[in-house]
Order: C-alpha cells, then sequence, then structure tokens
C-alpha cells in the first residue's frame, strides 16, 4: 500500500511523537524534509508550526508543542480517505476486570483501546466520540458479568450526550482466545470489542440507565 501520509520535520520530539502514532495505527507514511519535494500521492503531510511554511503542498497539518498525534493523525485518516467526516461511528465495549474499546467509523476499525479502571473506560469512550466527527454515534456494550456490564451503563449513561445512542449486544462467540497471558488477554478483550461493534444489539432506554 503506497503511502498517502508524510511526516515533513527535522523537529526530534515532533517526529517521534507522529511516527510512533503512525506505526500504532499501522499507517504507511513517507518521511521528509520540511523543503523536500512533495510526492503527487501524498494527501497529507503533517509538520510544525515553524517549519510549515517550507512545505509546499495543500494540505498541511500542524503539530504543535500542545497538540495531540492520536488527532492530527485521525484527521490526516479522514484526509486520506476523502472525508470529513463518518457516516456512523459505532465503539465497542467488552466489559470485564479489563474493558476492551474498540471504535469503528463506518465499518473500519480506527482504533482499540483498554484500561482497567471503569471511570477512565467512560472517559475513553466519550473522548472517542468527540474525537471522530459522525453523524450517527453508538456506543455498543456486551452483556457480559452484569457487575461490570451495569456499572459501566450507568457511567456512560452520566456522561454520554443524550443523543448517543446505546446498545446491548449479545458477547456469544466474540471470545476465541485462551492463552491466559497479559499480553494475549488485552489482545482478547479488544478482539471481543471489535466484534461486539460490528454486532446490532438492542436499543437501550436511557431513562432505564440509572
Amino acid at each position: 500500500m503506497k503511502a498517502k501520509i508524510a511526516v515533513a520535520t527535522v523537529n526530534g520530539r515532533a517526529y517521534y511523537q507522529l511516527v510512533t502514532e503512525l506505526q500504532r495505527k499501522r499507517l504507511p507514511f513517507l518521511s521528509l524534509k520540511p523543503w523536500d519535494p512533495i510526492p503527487l500521492h501524498i494527501t497529507a503531510v503533517l509538520t510544525t508550526e515553524e517549519e510549515s511554511h517550507q512545505v509546499s503542498h495543500p494540505q498541511i497539518l500542524i503539530f504543535g508543542q500542545n497538540s495531540s498525534p492520536e488527532a492530527i493523525v485521525d484527521e490526516a485518516t479522514l484526509i486520506v480517505q476523502g472525508k470529513q467526516g463518518y457516516e456512523k461511528v459505532v465503539v465497542g465495549v467488552d466489559p470485564g476486570k479489563t474493558y476492551g474499546i474498540a471504535i469503528l467509523g463506518d465499518n473500519k476499525v480506527l482504533a482499540t483501546l483498554t484500561s482497567s479502571n471503569i471511570d477512565k473506560a467512560s472517559r475513553l469512550v466519550v473522548d472517542s466520540l468527540k474525537r471522530f466527527p459522525a453523524e450517527v454515534k453508538v456506543v455498543r456494550v456486551g452483556d457480559g458479568p452484569p457487575e461490570y456490564t451495569q456499572t459501566l451503563l450507568d457511567s456512560l449513561n452520566k456522561v454520554l450526550p443524550e443523543e448517543t445512542l446505546v446498545e446491548i449486544v449479545s458477547e456469544a462467540g466474540t471470545s476465541r482466545l485462551t492463552n491466559k497471558s497479559v499480553n494475549r488477554r488485552v489482545l482478547k478483550d479488544a478482539v471481543s470489542a471489535i466484534k461486539i461493534a460490528e454486532r446490532n444489539g438492542r436499543i437501550l432506554s436511557r431513562k432505564n440507565v440509572a
């Protein structure tokens, strides 16, 4: 797959953070100096404010000192896809001792996250919905252990915007990994969350979540 994103900077900190995020999301990219010619196949260039005047390209994204590498890479991804936003963003959550979280935009996996803290998991869900603009936003929660599922629903009900749809999804068949190691456990939670996000569930009446 030919890279459509370029990182054009000689700023070590900026380069490291941007490249780390691009690699984490397995997005191909091209490394350039700000004054290098930009290949025609590049649709978005990431650089710093100080170096932006040296970059010759119609779609430049600025990475500042207080910028989030996740946010700028998300924006670049939308540009590469030719979108200003998604039609539908779904956040799937696999409740348990570790909460697996998956974000899907128009049926494509945008990110996976995990958290062992209920409050942090709720914040990650809300932050994920804010990160990705969409006409429709849905949160799908697996019907796992009641003590985890209900606690999560109670927490989400307090922080999610009223227009966000919440669905309960069957977890049957979402868990396939049996290796008990920590890394495999995290992978299992993320994979389960993706499967939950991909399934239609029962729409939950928000007023009944208390």
